[in-house]
């Protein structure tokens, strides 16, 4: 056996990635539900936010959440994970879930409704782990 580390998914292993992932799920009586997503924030042709995520089973996942450091506090990173709420609203998933780490934005989804599942705690509170849920209704 042959253990390594690849740069970039190409297309045989994301096809394998694929077809295992979805045949696991359907012959456990699941339905996966997939879809990945990516929404991006521009003004004046200059990209200023961006969120990624996927979604599968019965919830939506964010992945990622970056705002300029120049736009933030301007609202872009409330509206981008409202336009992640609003596509998936009605479609078969139940919740949205994320993590974040205690310097990055704990405060910021409180204020969305987002509440706290679990705090990996650590010795460095900013590099606490938080998980947090918001039902999708």
């Amino acid at each position: 056996m042959n253990i390594k580390r690849i740069e970039q998914i190409d297309d045989k292993t994301g096809e394998f990635i694929n077809s295992e992932f979805s045949s696991y799920g359907e012959n456990s009586g699941v339905k996966l539900n997939y879809d990945e997503y990516c929404f991006t924030a521009e003004e004046n042709g200059e990209l200023t936010g961006v969120i990624t995520g996927r979604a599968y089973y019965n919830e939506v996942h964010i992945g990622d959440l970056i705002v300029s450091s120049k736009c933030r506090r301007s609202g872009i990173g409330s509206k981008l994970v409202q336009a992640v709420e609003d596509e998936y609203k009605g479609k078969g998933y139940t919740k949205i879930t994320l993590t974040t780490f205690g310097f990055q934005a704990p405060e910021f989804y409180k204020k969305l409704g987002y509440e706290i599942e679990f705090v990996r705690e650590d010795e460095d509170p900013k590099l606490c782990k938080y998980f947090f849920k918001k039902d999708l209704v």
